[in-house]
This record gives structure tokens, C-alpha cells and sequence, in this order.
């Protein structure tokens, strides 16, 4: 057994001095095009090989492409070939969540196995090494965490969708002011109420190289979208033209009638948030709400979790059409044993009776209270919800899907004064009704007040006192009737 680990050991290294000789022996194109053909067998689009002339060139670029373009594609490999040629470069990608900030980490990952593993060290979720001295690192959204740090490029992805974004762009100029080094940002188009926004509209950024790309540039055979997913999404956004606008033109568009405006939106994401895993146990003070559905509509369960003062939604879980109540149930059920700690279900039951708040507290969720939807109980849950994002209390993680569903439902005021509220057809609110349910059953009732009757000091005696003192001299003695 001792042998054979020596013997095992020993192959190690033989194929380690192997990939050392191959790495040294690999000449890395100085051509990104070349680069991506020869070694990562990547065949650019046009607009694509357009930007990496930008890239190349320009100090400052500016991306603008609609969805599923290309583009964390394009700069995963160009910083993969940057690192390559630049040894001791270090590069930091930061987005509005972890979750975003680690998707082009993956990427770099997945393009470095088709070089030879002796140009880089051992894989790690959160960074790139190379053996030349260069690293691509992801980064939390705290401007904190890169003060202090010297880099030759800062990748901000998703940048529209960053809530600090004016205090993020200050912290990124300064880590490459003595580098000359470069800042690349691309977004999907989102709110006005942005630095992004700024960098395509503003004259002080007039020095940003910009590319706009729409899914029509995009379409094949010059782009990797299809005409079947591209009707897909037509159908999907036909009840929602402003976020076909922002989607797949890149353009900045919203409706001046919906409930929760983008900017509001934004300011809510948490960069540090994630959504806690089904699979996952732990403990703190939760409330759920859960918006029902089947057919038409989705049945979707939110968890938020109350800390301090803040309102945090860690779980959302839309299930499939047609799910049976049964088995959203079981699912509550067993998300309720696990965590323990979920102190109310609030439970729309418009439509589907008492019944299922009585199955509910059958299972064993005593936790359950039902309500039905009617104008006024849905204007008291988005006031309430709309209430804790204006202050601040509500925290979401960076989800593109529910956002772009917090933005789609629009309201109206009525002859009586009452707000109508309603979605486009073709499109879906669940996610934004689960989310108010459970915001809203977080809610506390206030607690009674205490009066407290200050002492009114006088001078004399009180009242009391100078009748007990004469009571006391004329007391008796013997017997008395």
C-alpha cells in the first residue's frame, strides 16, 4: 500500500513536469481572434470582433447588449487572453450580486480546459490564477472591498442593476488611476437612475467607447439567438412592450403607470443577498406568503426573514403549471419542519375556498392564515410592500426575473378612489403577490401603550395624608359598636 501511493506520487509529478514542458511550449496567440479560433475553438460574430477592437483600443468601454448576444462570452475569453499575454495582471470582475459576479468566473474556468493545465494553478469558484503572475478575481458589490487594491481592468457586469453604483464607479477609477488601466461595463438597459445610463446620455463620460447591440444583430446565422427562442420570447413580452424594449433592443423604457418604479426596485437589491436552498436548515425568524395558482397562473411560496430592522427575502419557489395543491403543500410542510422557525403562512385563498387553509392546518402548517383577494385587502398588501421598500427595510436579491415582475404590475385609481391593480396579459404577477403576502404577515401589531401618570409634587400634604393623620388622633380604645 505504502509503495503503490510512492508509485502514485511519482506519476503525479511525471504528469506535472508534462504539462510544465507543454505550457512553456505553447505560444499564445497575440491575435484575440486568433486566440479564440486556434485555442478555445470560438468563432466571433461580427459586432463581436467589433467590441474587441474596442476593448482592445480603448481605455473605457460601455456595453449595451440585449440578452443571450454573446457578451459575457466575448469578455470572459478576452480577459482570459489579456491575463495571458500581461503576466502580473490582476483583473477584478464585480456585478450586483455574487451570483452574477461568479457567472464569468465560470466561464474563464471552462475556456482554460481546453489550454494546457500547466499555464494556471488549480481552479477556484471565486478566482483565476495563472502561473505567470496574473489573476481574475471576483468581488463582493462593496466598494470596501476594492479600496486599496492596484488593477489593470475592473469588469463591472450587469451594471445598471447595481443599487451603490456612483460610490462603486469612485472605488473602480481609483484602483486603476496609477495603472492607466481599463474599465469595461455592459448591462442590460434598466433604470435612468443610473451611472450606466450616464455613460451612454451624459457628455462628462463622452471618453467611453460604447457598443449597442440588438437581438436583430444578434439573430443567426450572425448571432447564437434562434428564431424559435427569439418567437418564444416575443409571446412572452407581448402583454409587456417595455421590457421587450429593455430585453431585446437595449433600449431604456418603462411604464409610467406601474405600482413599483425601477429606481425603487433597485434601491431594495441586496448584493450580499442569495436565496437559501430548499435542501438548506436554518434559523431565524421567518413569515412565507403563498400566492396560489394552477392552470393560468403560478403557485409561488416567498420566505422573508425579519433581522434587526430589515424585511430580507431569502427563498422564492415558483412551482410548474398544474402542480397539485398536494404536493405545494408538502412542500411547505416540509420547508416548515426544516427551518422551524416560519411563525405565519399568510395564504391567498381566492378562488380555492377555506379548504385549503383547513388541509394546510391538517398537515401540521398551524401556522396558517388564509385571505382572500378583493381590491381592498390587495391595496392594503402592495401599500405595505411599496411602504417597506420606500423605507428601506426590504431587501431582495439580485433576481433578474423577479424584478422584471416587481415592474409589471401597473395600477389605476377608480371613481371612488380606490386602487385597480392588473397586469398585461400574457404576462405574470405571482412572484410580486407572493412577495407582498409575506411581507405583509410579517407585520406586528403595535404593542399597547404605556401611560405613565407623573407625580404632581405640592408643597403640603396631600389630601389623603392629612385624613389619615386624623383618623390616627382620634383613635380609641375598648369596645366599640
Amino acid at each position: 500500500m505504502k509503495l503503490k501511493g510512492i508509485l502514485n506520487k511519482a506519476k503525479q509529478l511525471e504528469n506535472d513536469w508534462l504539462e510544465q514542458q507543454k505550457a512553456k511550449e505553447t505560444e499564445i496567440p497575440k491575435d484575440f481572434i486568433q486566440f479564440c479560433q486556434r485555442m478555445l475553438g470560438l468563432n466571433l460574430t461580427k459586432y463581436q470582433e467589433e467590441a474587441a477592437q474596442l476593448l482592445e483600443k480603448q481605455n473605457d468601454v460601455a456595453l449595451r447588449w440585449c440578452r443571450q448576444s454573446g457578451k459575457t462570452h466575448l469578455i470572459a475569453a478576452w480577459l482570459l487572453h489579456y491575463a495571458l499575454l500581461h503576466s502580473g495582471s490582476h483583473i477584478a470582475v464585480v456585478g450586483p450580486s455574487w451570483r452574477q459576479t461568479m457567472i464569468p468566473i465560470t466561464k474563464i474556468n471552462y475556456f482554460r480546459t481546453k489550454l494546457p493545465a500547466g499555464l494556471f494553478y488549480k481552479p477556484q469558484r471565486t478566482m483565476v490564477r495563472l502561473k505567470n503572475g496574473s489573476t481574475i478575481q471576483a468581488f463582493p458589490n462593496n466598494p470596501n472591498n476594492l479600496r486599496g487594491f492596484t488593477l489593470q481592468i475592473v469588469y463591472c457586469d450587469e451594471m445598471n442593476f447595481i443599487p451603490n453604483d456612483e460610490e462603486m464607479f469612485d472605488a473602480i477609477s481609483f484602483t486603476l488611476a496609477t495603472t492607466n488601466g481599463k474599465f469595461i461595463a455592459s448591462s442590460t438597459p434598466w433604470t435612468t437612475d443610473s451611472t450606466f445610463w450616464k455613460l451612454f446620455h451624459d457628455n462628462a463620460f463622452q471618453h467611453f467607447a460604447k457598443s449597442h447591440v440588438t437581438y436583430k444583430q444578434a439573430l443567426e446565422p450572425n448571432g447564437p439567438i434562434t428564431e424559435k427562442w427569439l418567437e418564444k420570447k416575443r409571446h412572452e413580452y407581448e402583454g409587456d412592450p417595455w421590457r421587450w424594449r429593455r430585453e431585446m433592443e437595449a433600449e431604456w423604457a418603462e411604464d409610467e403607470n406601474v405600482w413599483l418604479s425601477q429606481a425603487l426596485i433597485t434601491s431594495c437589491i441586496d448584493s450580499g443577498l442569495e436565496y437559501y436552498d430548499f435542501e438548506q436548515a436554518i434559523s431565524g425568524e421567518f413569515y412565507a406568503g403563498l400566492d396560489l395558482g394552477k392552470y393560468q397562473d403560478y403557485s409561488v411560496l416567498t420566505v422573508v426573514e425579519i433581522e434587526d430592522s430589515s424585511i430580507k427575502l431569502i427563498h422564492m419557489h415558483r412551482f410548474p403549471l398544474r402542480t397539485p395543491y398536494a404536493s405545494v403543500i408538502g412542500y411547505v410542510k416540509t420547508l416548515c419542519d426544516r427551518w422551524q422557525t416560519i411563525n405565519k403562512v399568510l395564504v391567498d385563498m381566492t378562488g380555492v375556498g377555506d379548504y385549503i387553509v383547513e388541509d394546510m392546518v391538517n398537515a401540521g402548517i398551524t401556522e396558517t392564515e388564509g385571505v382572500k383577494f378583493t381590491q381592498e385587502t390587495k391595496e392594503k398588501m402592495a401599500q405595505w410592500l411599496k411602504q417597506c421598500m420606500v423605507e428601506k427595510k426590504l431587501k431582495i436579491p439580485y433576481d433578474s426575473d423577479l424584478i422584471a415582475e416587481l415592474n409589471i404590475e401597473r395600477f389605476e385609481l377608480t371613481k371612488d378612489g380606490k386602487i385597480k391593480f392588473s397586469h398585461p396579459e400574457g404576462t405574470n404577477d405571482d412572484r410580486f403577490w407572493s412577495l407582498a403576502l409575506a411581507c405583509y404577515s410579517s407585520r406586528t401589531e403595535p404593542p399597547p401603550k404605556l401611560w405613565v401618570v407623573p407625580r404632581i409634587a405640592s408643597k403640603g400634604k396631600t389630601k389623603l395624608q392629612q385624613l389619615r393623620k386624623k383618623l390616627q388622633k382620634h383613635q380609641v380604645t375598648g369596645t366599640t359598636r
